[in-house]
């Protein structure tokens, strides 16, 4: 089971020009289409001169969700090339959009990929990419006598505690690595017959 996945953390710019025609890229950490949305949106008010505003998405820990825009380029010429840097990177939970400024000059369907995938493989360039984790739940009970028994299970397994309630009877809820969810419920499971 693969619960781990890469991301860029923060934005990263690039740039690419052919022909007059200017080509610039914009890569963003995103956790919703809704917030891609917004985003482009952002992108087509701020560069509302430039004659276009392409761009691909990648979301999820299992990168199923993903969409990619031409925007008036011709077909798979823009999204596609743009999309296909995300992916040679293995990346999710990442925007990237190139606006282009028209030269004058047209670059053709070879020359427009061409130039689209430069501009967003620069743009992840200049981002920082890192790892993270699918983390899984884990809801526990148990008595008050039991407390240290499960403390020591939570710090030998490198859980992180969601939130806690202790009375009576005492509560966890803990966030592990999704591989590894299996088994702290059983070793927490295990407390109760021990």
């Amino acid at each position: 089971m693969n619960d781990s996945y890469k991301t860029i953390q923060g934005t990263g710019e690039g740039y690419y020009t052919e022909k007059r025609s200017k080509f610039l890229a914009f890569a963003h950490h995103v956790e919703s289409a809704e917030e891609v949305k917004k985003i482009v949106d952002g992108y087509r008010k701020k560069y509302y001169d430039a004659r276009h505003c392409c761009y691909a998405y990648m979301l999820g820990a299992d990168r199923s969700a993903y969409r990619a825009n031409d925007d008036g380029e011709p077909s798979s010429t823009a999204g596609k090339p743009i999309l296909g840097q995300i992916n040679s990177k293995e990346l999710t939970n990442i925007l990237i959009c190139v606006i282009r400024y028209y030269g004058g000059v047209n670059l053709g369907t070879g020359g427009l990929i061409v130039a689209y995938r430069t501009a967003a493989a620069d743009a992840i360039a200049h981002c920082e990419i890192v790892e993270r984790l699918v983390e899984e739940e884990v809801t526990f009970s148990f008595s008050y006598p039991m407390m240290n028994g499960v403390m020591r299970v939570v710090k030998d397994m490198d859980a992180r505690i969601v939130a806690q309630k202790f009375e009576l009877s005492c509560e966890v809820v803990l966030s592990i690595r999704k591989s590894l969810a299996g088994e702290l419920r059983a070793r927490l499971k295990q407390l109760n017959f021990g």
